[in-house]
């Protein structure tokens, strides 16, 4: 009987640590995927009409822009107020720049 006991322990020691350890392999593989910056020619971004660069849109067709909005101060933008980029709803498993814009932008509330 002890012997049973071992060998299932042993099991279930397995078991859990090779279910660690695909967790953590599956958390790197999202990490991963979500450090893609968004590019200007992605079909989303041009879509919504994405500048990494606010300073950049052209007013004349985005009538909607306005001096100062940024994806760092839109509703929509989930990184850090400091930081250089951060994750956005609209471009899932991407990052925008946070001196980016794009149609969508929506004043922080």
């Amino acid at each position: 009987m002890t012997r049973k006991t071992t060998i299932s322990e042993n099991s279930r020691r397995l078991f859990l640590q090779q279910a660690a350890a695909g967790c953590l392999a599956l958390g790197a593989i999202t990490q991963a995927g979500a450090q893609t910056m968004v590019a200007e020619t992605d079909a989303q971004a041009n879509a919504l009409s994405y500048k990494a660069d606010a300073t950049k849109v052209d007013k004349s067709k985005q009538t909607k822009y306005a001096a100062g909005q940024l994806c760092s101060n839109c509703a929509l933008y989930q990184g850090a107020a400091s930081s250089a980029s951060g994750g956005c709803p609209l471009f899932s498993g991407k990052l925008v720049a946070a001196k980016g814009w794009c149609s969508a932008w929506v004043k922080k509330g």
